[in-house]
């Protein structure tokens, strides 16, 4: 473990290098030696933050890029995004440095929940993360939209599985008369170890990244036993710990193979814990379960198919379907989060994927205020406009001071039906799908420009309030595609990549309303005159804006109950 000049209190830093005795037969770092690094790190990250010890509560998605070897150095770095009262978000990257040329690569970025360990009856309320860097203020952001996805996961999970049973049970009616099919019975696995205090911290907790590698074990076994090769982990989906173990536990690993997809294949692992008594009375307790991802390798490097499997039992077919949902989910996130900035991309809304265009309409967002080299273009009064290049990307921000309370604000901007009342691009606009308080899917309608047909958009507005003084509302915006809504030949579809407001506190009666839209070509007529200086219609658009936010509070306060009301 090695210091770093100006780490905040909730950085930590790890160097290893890989030895024989942390890699395979094959002189590839062991994936559970690096899961268990990973844990190390993040705890320790956790407790300096924190004061006091703290165990792992559950880990994100792991993607593992790269591969280690022996002779290589291992390099963990972890820090506190951001503390909600008992619980802290751990952000970890891994990198490998190779010896020789020096040269570093990315192996992973993790995202890990920790809980402070209680002593006695009192409480731990944790204290607020001293942001130092824009990057710690953007992590710090979008933490808060990471958790919303691990408090809607299992939902989600639960939603694919009731949709995709119809569809799963046509393909296993085909696929059970299938000859070259193998039944998932044949990787069954099971493993106990018995937990000593190297394998717990200080408090005789079991480290949870132990649990992981053993995990791994048994599931790299299972594996293997359908392939009949060396499988090497590249993921693990989201877990968390159930309950904790302890010094003296027995730990029985159960794992099995769920499903496979063509070159990959998912392992199931189940964790049950039992201390003494437990053990003589069968009485188990499950403190966790893991899915993890393996491919294979020939000798030539090139990847090998995993043959067909089939289920044959009920829990068996459960477990082949949430295969195929996990998958769903897995794939959805690793598109939709890829960041692909070059190109607009209507995403198709439907069960498997909101959670994640819902976090990527207000990361990207937030990634686009925060971003350095906006340049001032115009001010005038109470507006200031700023542009931003980057990739042949252009970005407009509109920055206008208002004297209206931020919340008021807050509900008459991210209400877009009442956008047609100031801004004159807006023709006609009506909410299509009422998602949930903060997400609503809206179909818009532009004038014509250039005589051409009339435009129209179907966005995504997702809305945020502040989790604590000093943040920011938050109106993101972008476009999504909906099977009910499709082209219309009397308007030309457009997309809208990202946009929307921030609105910042100035006092308690007057606020910063910040626009930003990263300009299409669908939005770029209704720029493009703006920007060559022949048109002030970006101004006129935020005195209209800012004139309808003032209007005497009466009548704001009037809209407010209103929409109040209906939200």
């Amino acid at each position: 473990m090695e210091p770093a000049a100006g780490q905040s209190s909730g950085q930590v830093h790890m160097c290893q290098p890989i030895f024989p005795a942390h890699a395979t037969h094959r002189g590839e770092l062991s994936a559970g030696q690096l899961l268990k690094w990973i844990d190390t790190t993040a705890c320790l990250a956790a407790e300096k933050h924190a004061g006091v010890s703290c165990v792992t509560a559950s880990v994100d998605d792991i993607q593992f890029e790269e591969t280690a070897r022996v002779g290589q150095i291992i390099i963990i770095k972890a820090k506190v995004n951001r503390a909600f009262n008992t619980s802290m978000e751990v952000g970890v990257k891994v990198t490998v440095q190779d010896t020789l040329t020096g040269i570093q690569k990315l192996i992973s970025m993790a995202f890990s929940t920790y809980v402070v360990r209680p002593v006695g009856d009192e409480k731990v309320n944790l204290k607020p993360v001293k942001l130092q860097s824009p990057e710690d203020h953007l992590e710090h952001s979008l933490a808060t939209e990471r958790r919303r996805i691990r408090l809607d996961h299992e939902h989600v999970f639960e939603t694919l599985m009731q949709d995709s049973s119809m569809e799963a049970g046509h393909c296993d009616n085909g696929r059970d008369t299938e000859e070259d099919t193998i039944s998932t019975d044949l990787t069954h696995v099971q493993s106990i170890e018995l937990v000593l205090p190297p394998h717990a911290n200080h408090h005789g907790n079991t480290f949870g990244g132990q649990i992981m590698a053993w995990m791994e074990t048994v599931a790299t076994i299972s594996a293997s036993r359908l392939c009949h090769s060396n499988p090497t982990l590249k993921s693990v989906d989201m877990f968390k710990f159930r309950g904790p173990s302890t010094v003296g536990d027995r730990l029985v690993f159960k794992a099995i193979v769920n499903n496979t997809f063509q070159k990959s294949v998912e392992v199931g692992v189940r964790v049950e814990a039992y201390n003494c008594e437990e053990w003589t009375k069968g009485q188990a307790r499950h403190i966790n379960s893991a899915f993890l991802i393996f491919n294979a390798v020939n000798d030539k490097g090139l990847l090998l198919a995993f043959p067909r499997v089939k289920p044959t039992t009920k829990d068996g077919l459960r477990r082949y379907r949430g295969a195929i949902a996990r998958r769903r989910i897995r794939l959805t996130r690793k598109y939709i989060l890829s960041n692909k900035e070059d190109i607009p991309s209507s995403d198709l809304w439907d069960r498997s994927n909101q959670a994640y265009l819902s976090y990527s309409n207000v990361a990207t967002l937030t990634v686009l205020a925060s971003k350095c080299g906006w340049e001032i273009t115009s001010t005038l009064d109470n507006i200031k406009i700023f542009t931003h290049e980057e990739s042949d990307i252009l970005s407009v921000k509109v920055e206008m001071q208002v004297k209206i309370p931020s919340n008021l604000a807050f509900i008459l901007l991210s209400d877009f039906r009442l956008r047609g009342q100031w801004d004159k691009h807006y023709l006609t606009c009506e909410v299509i799908e009422d998602v949930n308080e903060d997400e609503k899917i809206y179909h818009i309608t532009s004038p014509s420009v250039n005589g051409n047909n009339p435009k129209d958009f179907v966005v995504l507005v997702s809305r945020r309030q502040p989790c604590k003084t000093g943040d920011p509302y938050i109106i993101a915006v972008r476009s999504v595609t909906l099977t009910s809504v499709p082209p219309s030949p009397n308007h030309c579809r457009n997309e809208i990549r990202s946009a929307g407001f921030l609105i910042q506190t100035d006092d308690n009666n007057s606020c910063t309303v910040s626009y930003f839209n990263q300009v299409t070509a669908g939005v770029l007529p209704y720029l493009a005159a703006n920007l060559t200086g022949s048109s002030k219609s970006i101004e006129d658009t935020a005195f209209s804006c800012i004139k309808f936010l003032e209007k005497e509070d009466s009548k704001n306060y009037n809209i407010l109950s209103k929409i109040s009301g209906e939200l």
